[in-house]
């Protein structure tokens, strides 16, 4: 199972911008290039990013001065699966392609494990759809993983 930099990325700014979005619940516009500056990404790349994930509706987009992006949910209601399935990244550990019931080898066969790699991208799925950015910016995710070391 791969995951590209668009996905990482994509979660790295959304994180970014929920943590921006002000301590008092205030949604203050978060531009590009200061998402861009601080998690050390491409502006250019960030905003073919954030074009699909303002198509998804993730994010709106504010014009003007004191422009940039909002989150168009609360943290708490933003997971990341959503994320990542917004910049059209695939979270399959298969190699068989399209069309959906047929097997990676010649003539369609599922090979052995396809089975196994399936159910891991089911739960990779399940995981990334369980947690929020909120649960991101909390440490949450730091404390779950010193408890299971």
């Amino acid at each position: 199972m791969r995951l590209s930099t668009k996905g990482r990325y994509a979660v790295m700014a959304m994180t970014d911008l929920a943590g921006r979005q002000g301590a008092d619940g205030a949604l203050r516009a978060v531009s590009l290039a200061e998402i861009a500056a601080r998690q050390q990404i491409s502006l250019s790349y960030l905003e073919q990013l954030f074009a699909r994930l303002r198509r998804r509706g993730l994010v709106k987009s504010v014009r003007g001065p004191g422009g940039g992006y909002r989150l168009a949910q609360s943290p708490s209601e933003t997971n990341i699966a959503d994320i990542v399935l917004a910049v059209d990244e695939p979270l399959r550990a298969t190699r068989c392609g399209k069309p959906v019931g047929r097997g990676c080898m010649v003539g369609g066969e599922r090979c052995m494990t396809h089975d196994l790699w399936e159910e891991m991208g089911r739960q990779l799925h399940a995981y990334l759809a369980s947690v929020s950015l909120a649960d991101v910016l909390s440490g949450k995710l730091r404390v779950a993983a010193s408890e299971a070391a």
